[in-house]
């Protein structure tokens, strides 16, 4: 039998270290050169007890150098992995287009992975273009449930651990 008491307490930690990694990696990622907006987005904003990943939407400039952000998103995703857990960096551009997803690959150029799955791989570096298997919806792109750089913008109500995240970002960018 499940002890309940141990239960809330696995199911607050997951959602803890989520919400942390996904504070770390908007600090980290926001001072890059070519990142415009950093939003949440995904099943982190609800009450779900357990959600499997982080989700993030950041906005970049179509001169973006995307390495930097895939080191960043690399980092997210290897301090996840370690709780059984994953993240996504999805892109977008400064007109509010989905561009794709960030390449998780260390190195990513034409040729080095028979695995990559990217429609244009290696015209833009660590740009993971396969919008034949993802597509953000325009209206989560045009306007993110939960805006969290450069300045915070709530679309949606938030569980109470998110707003604590969130209360603590703009203590930091205030």
């Amino acid at each position: 039998m499940v002890d309940p008491m141990r239960a809330s307490e696995t199911t607050t930690a997951i959602r803890t270290d989520l919400l942390d990694a996904a504070r770390r990696f908007t600090e980290s990622a926001a001072g890059l050169p070519g990142v415009r907006r950093i939003a949440l987005i995904g099943s982190l904003l609800t009450n779900r007890p357990s959600p499997k990943d982080v989700d993030l939407l950041v906005f970049v400039t179509d001169d973006a150098d995307l390495a930097p952000l895939a080191l960043a998103a690399r980092r997210l995703k290897g301090r996840l992995q370690s709780q059984n857990r994953g993240a996504d960096v999805f892109l977008a551009d400064d007109h509010g287009r989905y561009i794709g997803r960030i390449c998780s690959w260390k190195i990513c150029q034409p040729g080095v992975r028979a695995a990559c799955d990217a429609l244009h791989c290696g015209r833009r570096s660590y740009l993971h273009d396969d919008l034949a298997t993802i597509r953000l919806d325009r209206s989560l792109v045009a306007a993110p449930p939960l805006q969290l750089w450069p300045t915070v913008v709530r679309r949606v109500e938030l569980p109470s651990d998110v707003e604590a995240v969130v209360h603590r970002l703009e203590q930091v960018t205030a």
